[in-house]
């Protein structure tokens, strides 16, 4: 579906690292505390059962059980416990390989065990895609027979990864996790197909939904709304005041805010010269890549990618503030 091609794209948009990861198995009386990250944490209960605790500024606590998960998308502190009175120690993996992707955290008990697979995925939040601000704090999707049968069978192929570790798990567990997120994003998007609204509406609308697959899929062709509108299978008017309703923003104002966005990655994980770069987006020349950066974050893209590669390198003088 066109919806989900946008997701994946915004994601890759957003992502400065690999997802993390650790195999938790505790055995009550136990409580973990999480600290604030800069990312979205997630936890899939493969065994067992678990409260999640909230903040202050939170309803809860909530009662996970196996095959449940829950994604903090703002990656604020929270915990996980046996029971909600239990006593909280610091989540702290052990790497037994430090090349491995996934840590692990072990708590001897007298009481029942539970396995989890606890992580973060590492987003950067300048350029985060306005459908990830819609989320509510908490994602929160139990396992329900016969609903999302995706994310059941990669949290089914992780429970299997996990219980049974074998050779080729460091490949394989990194790839699922990595999928995961996309599979939670789309339950969820199921989960509102009934009364959408916000940026869910603009994915799930098949006119819209076209419109900003066409602009992923090929952001540097020179596209006009009229165009736009043709892809979409309404008038020029008619498209331009939907695409605005559901959207936000004018169709080519977003053409140009996704262009920035998938500069910015380039800027940052490539060592392309900045005409290259101009060119792949859209942009005939280096020096109208370069104003348009400008007017976008302030700063020429030189500048912007020598920042970047001082902060790679230990200099913790900060990157110029995106928009």
């Amino acid at each position: 579906m066109t919806h989900v091609d946008v997701l994946a794209d915004a994601l890759a948009a957003m992502r400065t690292g690999l997802p993390r990861s650790a195999r938790t198995e505790v055995h009550a009386p136990w409580g973990l505390r999480f600290p604030q990250i800069d990312g979205v944490a997630f936890h899939v209960v493969v065994r067992g059962t678990c409260w999640l605790l909230p903040t202050s500024d939170r309803p809860g606590p909530t009662q996970l059980f196996p095959g449940d998960l829950v994604l903090v998308r703002d990656g604020s502190a929270h915990a996980l416990a046996d029971h909600p009175a239990a006593p909280l120690s610091d989540f702290n993996p052990v790497l037994d390989d430090p090349a491995s992707p996934v840590g692990k955290v072990e708590i001897a008990g007298p009481g029942a065990a539970t396995l989890l697979l606890c992580g973060a995925y590492q987003l950067g939040r300048g350029r985060a895609h306005p459908l990830m601000a819609e989320l509510p704090d908490v994602v929160y999707l139990p396992a329900r027979p016969g609903r999302h049968a995706g994310l059941k069978a990669a949290i089914d192929l992780l429970g299997a990864e996990l219980e049974d570790p074998r050779p080729g798990g460091d490949g394989i567990v990194p790839s699922l996790v990595d999928a995961m997120l996309l599979y939670i994003l789309r339950a969820w998007l199921d989960d509102l197909s009934a009364e959408p609204h916000g940026w869910a509406s603009a994915l799930l609308d098949p006119a819209v939904g076209s419109a900003l697959a066409a602009v992923h899929a090929h952001p540097a062709r020179r596209w006009t709304v009229r165009e736009l509108s043709t892809t979409a299978g309404l008038s020029r008017s008619a498209f331009a005041q939907r695409f605005v309703a559901l959207v936000g923003i004018p169709p080519l104002t977003y053409l140009t805010w996704w262009r920035m966005t998938l500069a910015e990655r380039r800027l940052r994980d490539s060592g392309d010269p900045l005409d290259v770069i101009g060119r792949r987006i859209g942009y005939t020349s280096e020096f109208a890549f370069a104003k348009a950066f400008k007017r976008e974050f302030g700063v020429p893209p030189g500048r912007y990618r020598q920042a970047v590669t001082r902060r790679r390198l230990g200099d913790h003088r900060a990157i110029p503030r995106t928009a």
